[in-house]
């Protein structure tokens, strides 16, 4: 059997302000698995907030170097629940596009970027549009 990959680490500094940005976001609860960990079911991806100081580690980490892609049905709707869970809008490299904008790559996909409240990088994609290679 091929590998297959079932979680990713979201380093955050504060799990409840996690839990709800995510929650609004993403449309889901998700769940508490401890103190520290909050996970979300992304399509069989666990996306898990991990908040070390809350789970008792005595080490933080940074936040993610590089995006993390979500595809999603509604791009609009998710545009302005991230806009109003306070989320900070990036360019995406587009030139053409305003900062945060929605806009269509080059390779096709429409699609937005943004930091977390934790300063992770993510981008959210058009599931009707995403390109896979």
């Amino acid at each position: 059997m091929p590998a297959k990959l079932f979680r990713v680490i979201l380093p955050v500094n504060d799990i409840e302000r996690a839990t709800a940005f995510y929650t609004h976001i993403l449309g889901s609860a998700g769940k508490r698995v401890s103190p520290g960990r909050h996970y979300f079911n992304c399509g069989g991806v666990i996306l898990a907030c991990f908040d070390a100081k809350a789970d008792g580690d005595d080490e933080t980490f940074e936040p993610n170097p590089d995006h993390l892609y979500f595809t999603v049905d509604d791009l609009e709707a998710t545009y302005e629940a991230c806009k109003a869970a306070g989320a900070t809008f990036a360019d995406g490299n587009v030139h053409d596009a305003p900062a945060g904008a929605i806009a269509t790559r080059p390779w096709g996909e429409r699609s937005f970027y943004i930091r977390d409240l934790f300063g992770n990088q993510l981008c959210f994609v058009d599931g009707n549009t995403v390109f896979t290679g």
